[in-house]
This record gives structure tokens, C-alpha cells and sequence, in this order.
């Protein structure tokens, strides 16, 4: 059946070194803060918006073993993809022997690194005393790499979708390789752009290298890696902690695609929970064959999902190190949806983790509901735009995501705000946006109505509307629009996505995943996010915040008498 199985590597014992507490978490806070160090160096010297305002790109810090020391927060969704990464680029530059001191590895094949083509990863090995101690690394969304677009939907093989860079020394001892870093800008829309971020995620590895250096030479190498394992060991202890709270059993469910980008029709496909104690066995083996189209996950996207979706839940809000990921073990079938073999089309990688993440929670909440919220909108609700620019003929692109409501849970209202996969990353400030491209910012509104009712509410959507002033062309990655967020334990469900065009002459399309749509000045586009699920019968809900959610413009009366029937107007 080609199954493969695959957990942590993070040791759990090393040499018999003494170490106490509080070195360990001083160590622990100084690891942290060097990769907040790359992320800073990154965001003050980047070139485009989808990196130093949007946040697409994780920043962390490895042990020679491939596991993580540290992450800044931004993009969770790259949590589990970057050891991967890590790993496959020392691989194919032929291993830690022909690693160097000044050595940066370029690499984005997506079948190792887990995200598509656009994501691109910068390496560096960091030595101290000529001993490779570990790794820094930032992986970064480049605005095109030379796809059939600059970001598609309907692609249907790998090398559709971008240059790949399997593993190349843009550094070799310290000294640039030219003929890659030509490699690069030749194969680009951008090329401007590209140089820009390429040159700050170099400043930020770079930056990184310095601070673990730091850290190691203070406390020598023994007494630092000794440290390092029992900060794992507290990782996984925290987690541990929180999962024992969920009952053994197994737990399975179907979650759905809109489509997988080619072919008519949803993809629906199963995934299975086994607890165990502390213990989690989450179970792709039963999703689908690979697809047509570009929603396949490779294997490190679907461990990151997974990675993601139990280190929010059980993580106490701690920075994750790789000792949280020891209680999980991922099992996957080769050549399936989950775990697809090249060249496969994997674009939209990123979606299908996100259904994986609602699912999981939503299986967890029917045994353990108080833990876990209702469904979110559930999607990005992504889009990259792209043309030339009417005043000086320079050609221009640029991407985010937009908030989506959250689900409510036993405590409290959903919020609106990021998906949690990709809950440290922003949207753009208008102001940043309309200065930067050829459009106007409608508006920018919370929808009435839009959330789940129950005894609390899920977050509302939000109404995002941009009118063109120039000739543009925009993907659109909308998921869920044919499976509004649900509710948990009686909660009802909220607006599923979409996204409207209104087109100059009157016409008005729906347009929730395309690629290279082409929209004309004048044109309006308005990206609808969803709601959050609610929590919770509606009866339940107490009078003063419904009575607040009608002052504040939330919901009308009429949503309340529909949903809160025994709720009594002034």
C-alpha cells in the first residue's frame, strides 16, 4: 500500500551533561529571540508588501539534526515544512561533508519543501569553532518564479507552477555564485522585486547564524545541546499535558474541496484521529489518489497542518520547539492526495491543510467540546494580482490573504481575524495598498449577520472591495464556498466565502477560484469572507450581548428574532 509513517526525530537523551532549569530556559528564550532577530532583519529590509506587512514567510532556527529550535511567529503553516526543507537542501548540495562555513543553499522544489514553487527557502549551515552546530533558515513567498502564471488554480503538472530550485549554493564559502543568482532573476515577471526580498532573507539568515553563535559560544556546545534536549523534553511534556484531556479512541470524518482546480465536481476526503493517552495517530491513508489539479499535498505540507493544528491546541500558547511534535505520528499513503509523487500539481498545497485543521478539531469537539472552537470561514481567502503599470510601463504584482471569521467557543465570541494556519500573518493598510497599486479601497466592513448564532456567537465576515483603476489580472484561491462554517454543540452555521465582481457595464460574476482573470479600470471586486461557527444553543445567550451585537450593528432584528427567539426587545 506504499504507506509511510513518519514522527519526530528531535533525541531525547544526549552526553551526561549537568544542566539546571534556569540556563535551559534562558537558552530557551535567547533561541527565540534570535529567530525574532531574522525576522525583524527580514521585515525592515524586504522589498514587497507580502513579506514586510502581509508576513508570508516563517524565520527559524535548527539543530544539526533537523529539528527546531525555534520559531518567530508569522506563518504557522510553515512550522513542519521547514526541517523538511532543511534536510532535503543539505541532501542535495551532497550532505553535512560538502557543507562550509559562508555556505547558503537556495531550494523550493515543492515535493521537499512542502509549499509551492512562490515559496522559496534560503539555508545557511552555522558553524562555531569549524563544528556545524545547526542551521538558520527563512522560507519567503516570491511573487512569481516564472510559472505559467504568477499564481494559478488549474495547473496540472509541477513544472507548471515555477522554476524549481532543487537544492543550488547561492553561497559557496562566502562568495556569491553568480551563475545562480542570474538563474534567479531570469526567471522572473519581477525581477526587481525578487532581488529586494532575496537580498533581505539573506540579511536574515545571516542575522540568525550571528545569534546562535552567540548563545553557543557563551554556554560551550555540551552544556547548549544538553539545554536544547531538556527544552524538548519540556515541549513535550506541555503538550502531552493537554492532549491526555481528549478520551482514547478513534475519531473520523470527511472534509471537502471545492474542486481540485481542473475537474468539475468536490473532492471529499477522510481522515482518521487515534488517541492514545497522550499519543495522537492522525490517519491520512484512506484520502484519495492524487489529483488533476494542484490541491495535492506534498508530505511535509500534510505533517505541518497536522503540526500546526495540535501545537495551537495543546501548546499553552508557547512558542513551539520540535519537542511539541513528538506526541504526533503521521501516517499517509504514497500517491495520494496527501502524500503526492512528482510532478504532481501541489500550487494549492496550502488548502487542503487548511480543511485538515478545521477537520481535526471538528472530530476532537464532539468527545472534548469546551477545547476546541467551531468552524472558522475555513480559507485564506487568497489572491495575487499582477499587469503593468499604465504610468511607466514597469510590471508589478502583489498578493494576501484576508480575514475570515473565527469559530466561537465555550468561553467567548469568535473573533475576525487570520485563519489559524496563518494566524501571525496581516492584511496589507489601505494605505500601503492603494500607494502601491492600481486600485482604490472601497471598502473595508464587518457584514451583518454573517456569523453563526449560539450562546456565543462565531466572528462576522468581512466585505472587502477594491475598484480598479488600471487594467489588472488577479488570481483568486476562495475555498468553502460550498460548505459554510458549521456550528458545535448546537451552534448554527456562518456565511460561506465568495468573491463578486461587478463589472462596469453592470455584470455580476462570481468568481471564488480562477487563474489570470482578467479585470478592467472601473471593475469592482469584492472578496466576501466567511463567518465564524457558532458555540452553543442560541437560547442560551445572554440578553446584554445580544443586546450589545444590535447596537454595534452585528446583527439585525431580524437575525435575533429568527435565532434568539426568546430574546425581548425594548
Amino acid at each position: 500500500m506504499n504507506i509511510e509513517v513518519f514522527k519526530s526525530k528531535a533525541l531525547k537523551t544526549g552526553k551526561d551533561i549537568k544542566t539546571d532549569p534556569i540556563t535551559s530556559e534562558i537558552i530557551r528564550n535567547s533561541l527565540n529571540s534570535a529567530a525574532e532577530q531574522m525576522k525583524r532583519a527580514l521585515v525592515r529590509s524586504a522589498f514587497s508588501p507580502i513579506i514586510y506587512e502581509v508576513l508570508d514567510f516563517a524565520s527559524a532556527i535548527y539543530d544539526k539534526n533537523f529539528c527546531m529550535l525555534s520559531q518567530s511567529p508569522s506563518l504557522p503553516g510553515f512550522m513542519g515544512t521547514l526541517s523538511f526543507c532543511v534536510e532535503e537542501a543539505v541532501k542535495e548540495v551532497g550532505g553535512e561533508k560538502n557543507l562550509f562555513d559562508g555556505d547558503i543553499i537556495i531550494y523550493n522544489n515543492p515535493f521537499g519543501s512542502g509549499s509551492h514553487s512562490q515559496d522559496a527557502a534560503l539555508i545557511k549551515p552555522v558553524y562555531n569553532n569549524d563544528y556545524l552546530i545547526g542551521y538558520t533558515a527563512i522560507k519567503a513567498h516570491w511573487l512569481d518564479t516564472g510559472g505559467k502564471e504568477p499564481y494559478s488554480t488549474d495547473t496540472v503538472d509541477v513544472f507548471q507552477e515555477g522554476t524549481i530550485y532543487p537544492g543550488l549554493k547561492l553561497y559557496s564559502k562566502g562568495v556569491l555564485v553568480e551563475d545562480v543568482y542570474k538563474l534567479i532573476i531570469a526567471n522572473t515577471r519581477v525581477p526587481k522585486a525578487i532581488i529586494g526580498d532575496l537580498n533581505a532573507q539573506l540579511n536574515g539568515v545571516v542575522v540568525g547564524a550571528r545569534a546562535l553563535n552567540r548563545i553557543v559560544s557563551k554556554y560551550g556546545y555540551d552544556l547548549f545541546y544538553a539545554s536544547v534536549l531538556d527544552i524538548y523534553n519540556y515541549g513535550e511534556k506541555l503538550v502531552r499535558k493537554s492532549l491526555e484531556k481528549i478520551p482514547d479512541g478513534k475519531y473520523s470524518g470527511f472534509g471537502q474541496m471545492d474542486s481540485n482546480g481542473v475537474d468539475e465536481g468536490e473532492v471529499k476526503f477522510k481522515i482518521s484521529i487515534e488517541v492514545k493517552g497522550s499519543d495522537l495517530i492522525l490517519d491520512f491513508t484512506e484520502a484519495p489518489k492524487q489529483q488533476n489539479g494542484p490541491i495535492n499535498s506534498p508530505l511535509p505540507s500534510t505533517v505541518s497542518k497536522a503540526r500546526v493544528a495540535f501545537s495551537m491546541m495543546a501548546g499553552n500558547g508557547e512558542q513551539p520547539n520540535e519537542g511539541f511534535f513528538r506526541p504526533l505520528t503521521v501516517k499517509t499513503k504514497k500517491g495520494s492526495m496527501f502524500n503526492p509523487v512528482s510532478p504532481a500539481p501541489c500550487f494549492l498545497n496550502g488548502w487542503p491543510g487548511l480543511q485538515v485543521i478545521e477537520l481535526i478539531y471538528k472530530l476532537l469537539s464532539d468527545k472534548l467540546p469546551e477545547a476546541f472552537p467551531a468552524s472558522s470561514g475555513g480559507c485564506l481567502i487568497g489572491a495575487v494580482w499582477w499587469g503593468i503599470r499604465n504610468k511607466d510601463g514597469e510590471p508589478w504584482a502583489d498578493g494576501a490573504p484576508h480575514p475570515v471569521g473565527q469559530g466561537g467557543f465555550s468561553t467567548g465570541d469568535g473573533i475576525t481575524t487570520m485563519h489559524h494556519n496563518s494566524a501571525g500573518t496581516r492584511m496589507s493598510p489601505s494605505e500601503i495598498w492603494e500607494s502601491k497599486n492600481p486600485w482604490l479601497i472601497k471598502k473595508i466592513e464587518l457584514v451583518k449577520d454573517s456569523c453563526g448564532a449560539g450562546k456565543f456567537r462565531g466572528g462576522l465576515g468581512l466585505d472587502i472591495e477594491f475598484e480598479l483603476l488600471e487594467d489588472t489580472f488577479v488570481t483568486t484561491v476562495v475555498e468553502r464556498t460550498k460548505l459554510p462554517p458549521w456550528g458545535i454543540n448546537g451552534g448554527k452555521k456562518g456565511r460561506a466565502n465568495n468573491v463578486k465582481v461587478i463589472k462596469k457595464n453592470g455584470e455580476i460574476i462570481f468568481i471564488p477560484k480562477i487563474s489570470g482573470f482578467k479585470l478592467h479600470k472601473g471593475d469592482k471586486i469584492t472578496f466576501m469572507t466567511g463567518g465564524g461557527g457558532g458555540y452553543g444553543d442560541p437560547q442560551l445567550r445572554d440578553s446584554n450581548l445580544i443586546k450589545n451585537d444590535l447596537k454595534q450593528g452585528y446583527l439585525s432584528e431580524e437575525y435575533i428574532k429568527k435565532n434568539f427567539i426568546n430574546y425581548k426587545f425594548n
